[in-house]
């Protein structure tokens, strides 16, 4: 059974993830309204992986005998002044993303719930990968500046996520 405590800060962590997919939807968008392809394929890969983590702690509450609260999420910014822009957002919100992981660590290590302690080591695993993924992205931008062809090559680099 879950704590009270947990329960609240786990459904706290769905919304957190709900957002993301959100965010990374809109992001999704403005690079298709913006004829980048490769960018908008990331993001939706990004938002349906956010998706999938908000799932892990709704199906982990249920497990628990906790109950599921859904909270209406923020609307997302639509627009970013450049990709770079955008993928720093991207990048800023997951280190957002795993300062909320260590608060649920701390939570489950305070009231001694080591089974929700084990499951949120996946998801601290998962965000060296998320935060990692979005700077090399920032990283790429910054060296190939305003330069059209470079956006274009890591446009088309970005559209090979998920072919494998």
């Amino acid at each position: 059974m879950l704590e009270k405590k947990m329960e609240k800060e786990l459904n706290k962590q769905i919304n957190e993830e709900l957002f993301s997919a959100y965010l990374y939807q809109a992001m999704a968008a403005h690079f298709d309204n913006n004829n980048l392809p490769g960018f908008a394929k990331w993001m939706e890969i990004q938002a349906a992986e956010e998706v999938h983590h908000a799932k892990k702690f709704y199906h982990y509450i249920l497990e628990k005998g906790g109950k599921v609260e859904l909270e209406a999420i923020q609307k997302p910014p639509m627009e970013w002044e450049s990709p770079l822009e955008a993928l720093k957002a991207a990048y800023k919100h997951e280190v957002h993303i795993t300062q909320r992981i260590y608060t649920l660590l701390e939570t489950a290590r305070e009231l001694k719930d080591y089974s929700t302690e084990v499951m949120l080591h996946w998801f601290i695993n998962e965000q060296v990968e998320e935060e990692a993924s979005a700077d090399q992205i920032v990283q790429m931008l910054k060296r190939v500046g305003g330069e059209k062809n470079g956006l274009m090559m890591v446009d088309r680099e970005m559209a090979k996520r998920g072919s494998k």
